[in-house]
């Protein structure tokens, strides 16, 4: 019975995904709808906000951007949030909140903010920035992208805080539970601390 309930979940979350895709691509092609939705965004970001900041910029270096990031990106999130597939105690419970409507006016409206790295607390080591270009180049950007913006359902990892990119990498690299299906759980298996280091020294100071 477990499976059948995960796979009737899964169906469900795939037929989400498709209209909310149906949508956003109404959006681009209808100006007034786009900014019904953002205003309608702007009415309900406000527990987004507590952690994310107003305009999507993240008020805390262990917490990601959410401006600037890909707005089926953003969608797939909450959905995997809403069903399980990742957990995190606060978002699994505020993306629950949402209906279907809201979750694609946020992601529209976080996709339209401007990104503003957080300044580094400490002098960036040039070299170690340098090296995480390299590395970046190699095993990242073949998905990513050559600026690290992402596109579609693979995220902007550019100008993500610190913090937060040294912590998600180090979950990935350790198979944390709470990622289980990731395409970056290979990727990042082959990452040793000081590749991690260089990258998130390299990311977290790209400019948009």
């Amino acid at each position: 019975m477990g499976r059948v309930v995960l796979l009737w979940v899964l169906l469900c979350a795939t037929a989400q995904a498709s209209e909310m895709m149906d949508r956003l691509n109404a959006l681009e092609k209808d100006p007034a709808a786009r900014e019904q939705s953002y205003a309608a965004a702007q009415e309900r970001i406000l527990l987004c906000s507590k952690c994310h900041g107003e305009d999507g910029n993240s008020k805390r270096d262990y917490i990601p951007n959410l401006a600037g990031q890909n707005p089926q990106y953003l969608f797939d999130a909450f959905e995997k949030y809403v069903t399980g597939q990742r957990t995190d105690f606060v978002m699994n419970q505020a993306a629950k909140l949402l209906t279907l409507d809201e979750r694609v006016n946020i992601a529209f409206y976080f996709s339209q903010q401007q990104v503003h790295p957080r300044p580094a607390t400490d002098p960036l080591d040039a070299a170690l920035v340098e090296q995480g270009a390299q590395r970046f180049g190699t095993v990242c950007a073949a998905c990513h992208g050559a600026a690290a913006l992402g596109h579609d359902g693979i995220p902007r990892i550019a100008g993500q805080p610190g913090q937060y990119l040294n912590h998600a990498l180090q979950r990935y690299r350790d198979k944390d539970p709470s990622r289980a299906g990731s395409p970056m759980l290979g990727v990042a298996a082959a990452l040793s601390d000081a590749d991690i280091a260089a990258l998130t020294a390299y990311l977290s100071q790209l400019q948009p």
